[in-house]
């Protein structure tokens, strides 16, 4: 997988003059992702049959072949040089999973990423944040790993370090694997229906935390806890654990505990009102 280049740095960078952009294209480096990088990437998002990986700026494929090969998924890989676009095609015919890929030269930006069930990619800190919307806005439950860095605030759920020595570039001689699960958008107001009717929950949300209160007439209870995919989830407290199942703007109650426990099982539905009627 290539560190960033070429047109990549000709997008973040585009105060530069043409010809500074030829020069920085020359200058930068093709590295690749180690082999006990590239498989944890893959291993930390849990990639498995019926997944499809894109990765982008996919360098020589090992990626999305690595994923076809060891764990039956399909893939897309992207990069904007030709050659390394060739050689993929190449590799992937060797390994004996030519079905099961695809590699094109197309600009990163430009790559309908719909299809993803997990994105990997070894990009610029800038091209991680310009890419940031785009990957929020993916089905909730999209798998996201990144080599070595992060999306700036949107912390990644779990990180791991590995030992990296002939490493090219940096001091460190070790790679950040960085995993982050694109969360349900679920800030609003909620109101139940059916038995319950009247009992409302309003919710904040930044990524993959979320606040909130749950209210009926005059008794409030706080909410907090975290979002992976579809499912928010509250730590047990005084008042138990609280699951939450969201399908559109439809939320409902999977799990609950101590005064909760009757609610299991009760569905609210997301409301533009200012108030549940």
């Amino acid at each position: 997988m290539t560190k960033p280049h070429a047109l990549i740095l000709a997008a973040t960078l585009s105060c530069l003059s043409t010809a500074s952009q030829a020069q920085q294209i020359e200058e930068v480096p093709f590295i690749t992702s180690p082999d006990n990088v590239t498989l944890e990437m893959l291993s930390i998002a849990g990639v498995k049959r019926g997944d499809h990986v894109i990765d982008l700026g996919s360098g020589d494929g090992r990626i999305v072949i690595l994923a076809a090969r060891r764990f039956e998924a399909t893939g897309l890989g992207v990069d904007i040089d030709p050659r390394l676009v060739e050689q993929s095609k190449t590799s992937a015919r060797t390994a004996g999973v030519a079905d099961k890929v695809e590699f094109r030269e197309q600009d990163l930006f430009k790559t309908d990423l719909a299809p993803a069930t997990v994105v990997t990619m070894y990009l610029l800190p800038e091209v991680n944040m310009q890419l940031r919307p785009a990957l929020l806005a993916l089905k909730p439950g999209t798998r996201i790993v990144s080599h070595d860095w992060d999306m700036g605030d949107w912390k990644p759920d779990r990180s791991t370090v590995l030992p990296v020595p002939n490493k090219a570039v940096g001091l460190e001689k070790s790679s950040k694997v960085h995993f982050w699960t694109v969360p349900a958008r679920v800030e609003g107001l909620w109101c139940a229906r059916g038995i319950l009717r009247g009992v409302s929950i309003r919710l904040t949300q930044k990524y993959q935390a979320f606040e909130g209160t749950l209210a009926w007439r005059e008794r409030t209870r706080g909410l907090a806890g975290t979002i992976t995919g579809t499912e928010l989830r509250t730590p047990a407290g005084s008042s138990g654990e609280l699951v939450l199942q969201v399908t559109g703007d439809s939320l409902r109650i999977t799990a609950a505990q101590g005064n909760m426990a009757l609610a299991q099982g009760q569905t609210f539905t997301r409301t533009a009102g200012a108030s549940c009627g």
